[in-house]
């Protein structure tokens, strides 16, 4: 039984509030937002600071113990394009509960991040890009290869690259939807653990709706195998599929108070 994992996004310098907290060091909005994530379910907690190309290393080292210490070594996916913060952060971060998370490489200026997460025994986000959305799954699937390729090169393990075939909004790109479900079919036949980021898939929605588009979309990609995702885990509507969906497909034991758990 792999019990599908959440990983909570909603530590992330775009919150004028997480921002403003990142700047002055104050804990409280960050831990605030890292307990509801938590007690929502979430299973790993990113930490996305932005370029943070100033203070990066310190600030990550800072956000990292900060949010170990207050949860019990919760499991980290350190989000920031300053690599040397990412260094920091592995630095510092306590492995009981979970390798950290390097949040992400591509096949083009990032792939470096790649060689950061074998060097440090990390997990890496491979995200099967280059510049851009990728023009189709033979695209993706070069891609895929190539990073592949990169990992194994430098002692990694297949499991440690987590394949992100790149969610796309549907307000626009509707009729890609399917390419990218079909990416998750691909990389899951070949073994691979796949994670992305779901929200896209519902961006520039009303409010009322993105949940409901988020929940569909989670569980047609569990279905075709996909292992993760980066989410929201206060939508309790996606949660909900989520844990429903890891009982129907025998990832979890079911009981009467399976959503509680």
């Amino acid at each position: 039984m792999a019990k599908f994992i959440t990983i909570g996004e909603r530590i992330h310098c775009i919150s004028p509030a997480i921002r403003e907290a990142m700047n002055t060091r104050n804990p409280e909005p960050i831990l605030k937002r890292a307990s509801e994530q938590l007690k929502a379910g979430a299973t790993y907690l990113d930490v996305n600071i932005g370029p943070a190309e100033k203070d990066g290393e310190e600030l990550m080292k800072w956000a990292v113990t900060l949010l170990q210490e207050n949860f019990d070594n919760v499991p980290l996916c350190l989000d920031t394009a300053n690599r040397k913060a990412i260094e920091a952060g592995i630095s510092v971060y306590n492995r009981s509960k979970g390798k950290p998370i390097v949040n992400s490489a591509d096949a083009g200026d990032r792939i470096e991040n790649i060689d950061l997460a074998a060097a440090n025994d990390a997990i890496c986000i491979a995200l099967c890009s280059k510049s851009g959305v990728p023009a189709d799954n033979d695209e993706r699937m070069a891609y895929c290869q190539e990073l592949l390729e990169r990992g194994m090169s430098l002692g990694m393990e297949e499991t440690d690259l987590w394949f992100d075939p790149l969610f796309l909004v549907i307000k626009g790109m509707q009729d890609k939807q399917m390419d990218v479900l079909e990416a998750i079919k691909m990389f899951s036949d070949m073994g691979l653990n796949t994670t992305g980021g779901l929200s896209n898939v519902s961006n520039g929605m009303p409010k009322y709706i993105r949940p409901i588009m988020d929940s569909a979309m989670v569980a047609m990609a569990m279905q075709n195998g996909l292992t993760s995702a980066i989410v929201n885990p206060c939508d309790q509507r996606l949660m909900e599929t989520i844990k429903s969906c890891d009982i129907i497909k025998n990832n979890n034991l079911y009981a009467d108070s399976y959503l509680e758990i």
